[in-house]
């Protein structure tokens, strides 16, 4: 039997002019060594015993001592503490760290502390959203833009200025530079309908086969346009908790299959909310000075979300709930999830962007670009 496989030779067939920029990209890969970031620096008692045990062995034995475990039962679900030690679980699935044994990726001893702050977060998520079964609801209040909204996108495109760009790029660098990843988790716990339209979206998300394309790749084009470090996890140690959250509800969420409908939800959420908001972001960087090597990273959005939107609202989640329909609440959860965070997240940083004396919203200012 005779199978279509994609992949970077034959996506180059199927798009010849972009053979040159993908030999480009190659070489620059091969100039380039894979950077692993390094353990990031503990934020209270939870994430530096994280911290610590992944210094050590997987195979040692050791795990989490019980203090650890009762500080993770009192830690603020929304603060750095918390998050600073989810992250690092959960990088464990992703690209890992510099040093660590992989093998404490499914560590019982980690998994057990992991659980732990996992709970507390999600209890938190659902006792801060509203709740409901109506996701078409839902999905239709995000439609619909405030006519005097104040988010970050319109602060930026009015009078922000290069420093609060660069802040917000650090930000978002957190999760942009492993775009789409998280949301995979989806695709083996889906069927049908929603299954194969999900993969349609990752396919865009991923460049269409071709690396120069890859949305974490524009996003790295971007950074590096801005004078910011465009290396894997380069500002997880000065993003704060109100971004941090926001990656690791995705990770959260995609790591259970418990929660695929929420994961289902925030994906939605997320992709109905994003073409507006790069528009404004996009005539944000053209008025500070950005070249289009960095603005492509919102224009793409602009076009591919528009239909990203339409696939996901009718194809993944109604086929999802089609055939299950008891994750309505779920779905719904990852909606509203998605919506506090990122209310916290724009309240964190424009309350300090506004201040009389402005300052910075990350953990440590930004240094110039080189």
């Amino acid at each position: 039997m005779t199978r279509n496989v994609i992949t970077p030779t034959t996506a180059n067939a199927l798009h010849p002019e972009g053979a040159g920029a993908a030999a480009g990209e190659a070489a620059r890969e091969a100039a380039a060594a894979v950077v692993v970031p390094s353990l990031p620096e503990p934020r209270g008692p939870v994430s530096e015993a994280v911290v610590a045990l992944l210094a050590r062995d997987a195979a040692s034995g050791t795990g989490p001592p019980a203090e650890a475990i009762a500080a993770a039962r009192r830690a603020d679900p929304f603060g750095d503490d918390l998050h600073l030690a989810l992250h690092a679980c959960y990088e464990l699935h992703y690209q890992g760290f510099r040093d660590v044994d992989p093998g404490w990726e499914w560590a019982p001893s980690l998994l057990a502390l992991r659980a732990e702050l996992e709970r507390a977060f999600l209890s938190a998520l659902r006792a801060e959203t509203p709740g409901g079964d109506d996701v078409q609801g839902v999905l239709e209040e995000l439609l619909v833009e405030p006519v005097n909204a104040t988010g970050i996108s319109h602060h930026l495109r009015r009078n922000g200025e290069m420093w609060q760009l660069r802040e917000y790029v650090a930000h978002r660098s957190v999760y942009h530079l492993k775009e789409a990843d998280p949301h995979a988790w989806a695709i083996p716990r889906l069927r049908g309908r929603a299954k194969a339209a999900l993969v349609a979206v990752e396919f865009d998300e991923f460049g269409g086969g071709r690396a120069e394309r890859m949305h974490s790749r524009l996003f790295a084009d971007l950074m590096e346009e801005v004078g910011l470090d465009s290396s894997y996890g380069a500002y997880v140690d000065v993003a704060p908790a109100p971004m941090l959250a926001i990656t690791t509800m995705m990770s959260l969420f995609g790591l259970h299959r418990a929660l695929r409908g929420a994961l289902v939800g925030h994906f939605a959420a997320a992709e109905i909310t994003t073409a507006p908001g790069a528009e404004r972001f996009a005539r944000a960087l053209r008025r500070l000075g950005v070249g289009e090597r960095g603005v492509r990273f919102f224009t793409e959005h602009v076009e591919a979300d528009a239909v990203h939107e339409q696939v996901l609202r009718r194809d993944v989640v109604g086929g999802l709930l089609a055939g299950e329909p008891h994750l309505a609440r779920d779905v719904v959860l990852g909606v509203q999830a998605t919506g506090l965070l990122e209310e916290r997240f724009e309240d964190h940083v424009l309350d300090r962007w506004r201040e009389p004396e402005p300052r910075t919203s990350l953990r440590r200012p930004l240094p110039g670009p080189a």
